[in-house]
């Protein structure tokens, strides 16, 4: 069985991007392989710097993951800092990556233009992240479009190690990216994310989530004017959830006028609200035993270690660094 590895920050809570772009993939792909899906907590630091609300981030990933249906009998599920392999290898890593792969890495490029105050953490966020994938072997990694660059730099790195040690200790991966849902619109038109506030929660109920909707941005085409479904943003989203009957309906009243936006607004609303409704109701489920999912994510994370493990052991050897406490035990 091929290795799938894939993992997201918490960094806040997770929206309709996060799922179409990711989460929904990774629950389909634990039939397919020996998948590997942590929270990574240590890559949130680059931009949180409060420990309760990484902490919260955490349990509440983990709450939406299960809810939404990832099974931890058919993937380990944990928490990045739960493997501390990783940051060992992203050290080594770190010394084969010239400076000016770090300066070309678009993420980075985009998080400084749009105001951040770039750190080292950002800076090198993609050394980490090669080394969170490159210790489980990980053949497969499903990402967004805007995370391609950085498996590139993933084997790329990985290129150079092998290459320096003269063996092939660490397995190239390959990325998976769904292109029909690789970027998902956010109320404002822009790229759904978390820096830009434009998002709407996979979780969001009642009157937060219908004022979400109801916010999200159309241009000022009167009521009874046909419209073009293809360049709005509101149909953008409705293509998420209906089904090819139910997009060809909707498109075609779009064009035969006397259809609003509000009348988009609130079809899109509702089934927002049927999609979500069994796995909110889980959610809540799990909410009250919070202890069975503190208990999930531990014996996940004894499992990566036990991966993790076994690939750091020859490539410590092969770069002359061991751990001394070992030896006499």
């Amino acid at each position: 069985m091929k290795t799938i590895l894939s993992g997201i920050q918490s960094s806040g809570k997770l929206h309709l991007g996060n799922y179409f772009g990711a989460l929904r993939q990774h629950i389909q792909m634990q039939e397919k392989g020996d998948a590997f899906y942590f929270i990574a907590n240590y890559h949130s630091m680059t931009s949180i710097d409060d420990g309760e609300e990484i902490y919260q981030n955490t349990i509440d990933i983990a709450l939406d993951y299960l809810a939404l249906g990832l099974d931890p009998h058919k993937s380990t599920f944990f928490v990045q800092s739960d493997v501390p392999q990783v940051t060992e290898l992203a050290w080594m890593l770190s010394t084969f990556c010239p400076v000016s792969m770090m300066e070309k890495a678009v993420a980075y490029k985009d998080k400084v233009a749009q105001g951040v105050t770039p750190n080292i953490g950002l800076f090198t966020y993609p050394i980490l992240q090669a080394a969170d994938i490159l210790i489980y072997n990980s053949d497969v990694v499903p990402v967004g479009q805007d995370q391609k660059q950085n498996i590139e730099i993933c084997r790329d790195l990985a290129g150079r190690f092998n290459h320096n040690y003269g063996d092939e200790f660490l397995k190239l991966p390959e990325e998976y990216i769904v292109k029909s849902v690789a970027v998902v619109p956010g109320i404002d038109g822009r790229k759904m994310s978390k820096s830009y506030g434009n998002t709407i929660g996979i979780f969001d109920e009642g009157n937060v989530l219908k004022k979400k909707v109801m916010s999200i941005e159309t241009d000022s085409t009167p009521l009874d004017e046909p419209k073009d479904p293809e360049r709005c943003n509101v149909f953008a989203l409705i293509k998420l959830f209906a089904g090819e009957d139910k997009q060809r309906e909707i498109a075609e009243k779009y064009r035969a006028g006397g259809y609003g936006y509000g009348h988009a607004k609130n079809e899109l609303l509702d089934m927002i609200k049927v999609y979500f409704a069994e796995a909110r109701a889980k959610r809540k489920e799990l909410a009250r035993d919070i202890d069975t999912v503190r208990d999930i994510l531990s014996a996940g994370g004894k499992k990566a270690r036990a991966r993790a493990e076994s690939v750091m052991e020859p490539i410590r050897e092969a770069a002359g660094v061991f751990k001394s406490y070992g030896f006499n035990e």
